[in-house]
């Protein structure tokens, strides 16, 4: 038949067709095709985004590098940030796509891991002992890739694949091929990252992988990785990192909805979908979410560090982002950007490169970690002909696993241990306590921006909040409390700028009677000031749930830590007067402390793992705030 359209012919003739995508999304029955010429930009400000009427304008290959916009560290491979100008829009019906493309087997040669199973394992190991267990986060994603060479013309191969991807592949958000002249990519990414749409903004955390061999899934093995423990922490972990993302680029932060099933043809995923209304200009949402927790880990800022550890080598496009910049036909702004998973990179040359990564948690192991980046990689790899393909679709659709009651229960009981802030819609002003109208709060972010959850929990109750970097010092007297908010790291270096400079902090809120809440690292640190010792915990409590005693009541809430202050008593005499503790009875770990004008909690009241936490804030506000504490010129007397 006659191709329906200009570059595929092209192709076929053996002639440079121009840059080009081809993209089809989720559900649907046609795909966009969009030509024009490609430039690159040096920032996200920068893409282009032109006024007019309504549709795309601008699809911009945003790689890993960028993240070095935000100050965070990566490993410079100098991959450019390219944009396809649009030019032409067309839509076209899957059928007649499907149809012209090229229907022939992917040939390569030399494919290999570029880091053997073996090598990927010790890294893995690395990873849990140097980093989770020693307190620089909670879950970090290690990458690695197969390479090998084309035979024949690579953008024949990508189509090849593209058409195999279409038909075999199922649950995608996106499957495409873009072309710029310089570079081709083709996959089918399961998770969107962030979209915006009539002011309406997205994001899809998606974590846990249940692999299969693409036959009929086993119920059982299902239901076992459903209640997984392994499994759901993983999730609910990058459901706060993004929850975090949300804070800062939705007014509200985000809502969430779900969990899902995500399935696909030889995996299925669980996954969330987060919502809020937001104004920024969607260049500003793009940069304020690089990069999804989904492919670096948490907390962000330091997951990089990690990352740039532990890899030694550029990502280039893996974990970045495709994004899709245009107009709705009122000329606002839109977004639309998976995220670069389950992707190949061919060069002009022939060079084929397939980046997979693991997410690595306290409870990894080596093993599961190995074969789950062999399973990521299944898809692309079997349309490339470098793995066994999925069964071929059946008349009928496949039954889905979603639809089996006991899955639907499964997936409803994860949500009943979750916070009900974070899951119901909040009306403004339904959980403001009488008299905060007016009063101000400054949060000092130790390089977790779970301070942007925090913030819109305190907003909530009343306060009018600002968030400030550790790195950038400045007066505290305009605020009615200081909260000195999480981060990573090892409280006890106090060498460390960052444990130097917040420790500072501590001992002039205290010295000046500030009304002062401290957070995690934060209390560890006010814990190590007051004098109590310091310990790393023997195993670490990185997105871990439990309930503990606070002031004589019994808590649920959630811990990102490795670290604890202990105590032998429930109070203590300290150099700022005496203190009221709220300690583990089996381990003297101290979990909450408080003295006058100061308090501080070892868990995350902000955390989507904290279903008491906004009573914990209201509780230790209306300590903080009820009375304000009296200016002290210095460390009280002790006794």
């Amino acid at each position: 038949m006659t191709s329906p359209h200009d570059p595929l012919a092209a192709v076929a003739a053996g002639v440079d067709p121009g840059p080009f995508a081809l993209i089809r999304r989720e559900g649907a029955d046609h795909l966009d095709l969009l030509t024009g010429t490609v430039r690159t930009a040096a920032r996200l400000a920068d893409i282009p985004l032109p006024e007019g009427g309504p549709g795309p304008r601008t699809l911009a290959l945003v790689p890993f590098r960028q993240i070095a916009e935000r100050g965070f560290a990566c490993v410079d491979d100098g991959t450019p940030l390219e944009c396809l100008l649009v030019e032409g829009h067309r839509r076209l019906p899957l059928a007649e796509v499907v149809a012209a493309l090229p229907d022939a087997p992917v040939r390569t040669r030399e494919a290999a891991f570029d880091i053997s199973d073996a090598e990927y394992a010790a890294t893995v190991d690395r990873v849990l002992a140097e980093e989770i267990s020693r307190g620089e986060g909670a879950n970090f994603v290690i990458h690695r890739t197969l390479r090998a060479t084309v035979q024949g013309d690579p953008l024949t191969a990508a189509l090849a694949a593209l058409r195999q991807l279409l038909l075999r592949e199922r649950g995608a958000y996106w499957t495409f091929v873009v072309y710029t002249g310089s570079r081709i990519l083709v996959g089918a990414s399961p998770e969107r990252h962030v979209s915006v749409d009539d002011g309406l903004v997205m994001m899809n955390p998606i974590s846990g992988t249940f692999r299969h061999t693409g036959a009929t899934p086993d119920p059982d093995a299902l239901l076992r990785f459903l209640h997984d423990p392994k499994e759901v922490e993983e999730l609910y972990m990058v459901l706060d990192e993004e929850l975090k993302m949300m804070a800062t680029v939705a007014e509200r932060g985000g809502q969430v909805v779900g969990p899902y099933l995500k399935e696909m043809a030889h995996l299925a995923h669980t996954e969330y979908l987060l919502a809020g209304r937001g104004s920024r200009d969607v260049r500003e949402v793009l940069r304020e979410t690089m990069f999804a927790p989904t492919v670096t880990g948490s907390p962000m800022e330091n997951a990089c560090r990690v990352i740039a550890r532990h890899e030694r080598t550029g990502r280039r496009y893996y974990a970045g982002v495709l994004a899709l910049l245009g107009r709705d036909a009122d000329g606002r702004q839109t977004l639309d950007a998976p995220i670069l998973i389950r992707t190949a990179e061919l060069s002009p040359t022939g060079e084929l490169r397939v980046p997979v990564g693991a997410t690595l948690v306290r409870h990894s192991t080596t093993a599961g970690e190995v074969a789950e980046t062999h399973a990521k990689a299944a898809g692309v790899l079997a349309a490339l002909g470098l793995g066994p393909d999925a069964p071929e679709p059946g008349p009928t659709p496949a039954a889905r696993l979603a639809d089996d009651p006991r899955v639907r229960a499964a997936l409803a009981a994860r949500n009943a241990p979750l916070a009900r802030f974070w899951l119901d819609q909040r009306a403004p002003g339904t959980a403001a306590l009488p008299g905060l109208a007016g009063r101000r709060a400054l949060i000092v972010d130790g390089e977790d921006t779970f301070t942007g959850m925090l913030a819109h929990q305190l907003g909530a109750l009343g306060l009018a909040v600002h968030r400030r970097d550790w790195r950038h010092p400045g007066p505290v007297d305009r605020h009615d409390l200081v909260v000195v908010g999480p981060g990573p790291g090892d409280p006890n270096n106090l060498a460390e700028p960052k444990m130097a400079a917040m420790r500072a902090l501590l001992v002039e809120l205290l010295a000046g009677g500030r009304p002062t809440l401290a957070v995690c690292l934060g209390h560890q640190l006010l814990a190590g000031l007051l004098g109590l010792p310091l310990r790393r915990r023997d195993a670490p409590y990185q997105g871990l749930q439990r309930d503990v005693p606070v002031f004589g009541v019994t808590r649920r809430v959630g811990f990102y830590s490795s670290f604890t202050a202990h105590a032998e008593a429930d109070r203590a005499a300290t150099p700022y007067g005496p203190i009221e503790l709220s300690r583990d009875p089996a381990d003297g770990a101290v979990h909450a402390l408080r003295g006058s004008g100061f308090a501080g909690v070892q868990f995350h009241p902000e955390s989507v793992l904290s279903p008491d936490g906004l009573a914990v804030l209201a509780d230790l506000l209306g300590h903080l705030l009820a009375h304000p504490a009296l200016t002290r010129q210095g460390p009280a007397e002790q006794g």
